[in-house]
């Protein structure tokens, strides 16, 4: 029921949603890392280059990288003031307009994440375990639409690409906030880091793969986010849940604290568990293949 759009019109469209240029950090040119994301088989992309003064504040324009079967959309990852810890703020934002403005030296990261998401912008919580962003600091982005589950160059380069913790302590809290997965690629071949690209992506089910529809998609919550298996149904009726997937090894269904459930078996296709404990909180599913890649989907209320 919750997971109706599996069902629904149109069909599902792979896309990165965090990615850098040679505009900021990264070390390609924005029509190469198109190109990049084309060749590997994503429908879709956004560069989102470092919203600094360093940097010339970029939100650069790939409208011209668009054809009959890939599109972009337009962003930024955002910065303005300091977390509890000191670190800058860094914020997601997919679907930005071209002449959003740059922040003012008084303007905090929340506020400026605020302004983002006023302006029709899908506002994510980057790679919170990298840089030791705090529940008390997310809950300041209570407007946001999701939490950064997983980042593929924090995984590649720090080992902290993690955000789930954070995510369910802020779900069990009532803030209602989906996941994403991402790669945050730089390109920095020089340095060897080629391998933070094509790691953790969404699948967005749209009726059409056009920056409007995938936007609506993804603030519907009508997506989910892997490192590669599939979720292909996820139905709830009464207490009970089915799941369809891509050959998988276990399915976990994950609520508040320490509520989960386990389900485990070889190349499993289909699985069926009650929901009771789940009651009267949320749940959320994790599918592992063999190779010990996830695909997470979005939480839910019970």
């Amino acid at each position: 029921m919750v997971f109706g759009y599996f069902d629904g019109p149109g069909r599902f469209f792979r896309g990165n949603l965090h990615t850098h240029s040679n505009r900021s950090d990264g070390g390609l040119a924005p029509d190469e890392v198109s190109r990049r994301y084309k060749a590997m088989g994503y429908d879709f992309y956004c560069l989102s280059d470092h919203f600094l003064e360093k940097y010339g504040f970029p939100i650069t324009d790939t409208t011209d990288h668009r054809d009959n079967t890939f599109t972009t959309l337009i962003g930024a990852e955002l910065h303005a003031g300091t977390l509890a810890n000191g670190e800058v703020w860094h914020i997601l934002a997919n679907g930005l307009p071209a002449d959003f403005a740059p922040p003012d030296k008084n303007e905090s990261g929340p506020a400026l994440a605020k302004r983002a998401s006023e302006a029709g912008a899908f506002v994510s919580i980057a790679h919170p375990q990298w840089y030791g962003l705090t529940v008390e600091d997310a809950k300041k982005l209570a407007f946001a639409d999701a939490v950064e589950i997983y980042n593929h160059t924090c995984q590649v380069r720090t080992d902290r690409p993690d955000g789930a913790h954070l995510l369910d302590q802020l779900v069990a809290d009532g803030h209602d906030f989906n996941v994403v997965a991402t790669d945050d690629a730089h390109f920095i071949e020089a340095e060897n880091r080629n391998s933070d690209a094509f790691g953790g992506w969404v699948m967005v089910r749209a009726e059409k793969n056009t920056p409007e529809n995938l936007l609506a998609s993804l603030k519907a919550g009508n997506y989910y986010s892997t490192q590669g298996p599939e979720f292909r149904r996820i139905s709830i009726a009464g207490d009970e849940v089915t799941i369809e997937c891509s050959a998988v090894t276990r399915v976990i269904a994950l609520g508040a604290r320490s509520r989960s459930k386990c389900i485990s078996g070889q190349s499993m296709t289909h699985c069926r568990m009650s929901l009771k404990e789940f009651a009267s909180g949320f749940v959320r599913f994790v599918a592992v293949d063999a190779a010990g890649k996830r695909a997470w989907s979005n939480p839910v209320r019970i």
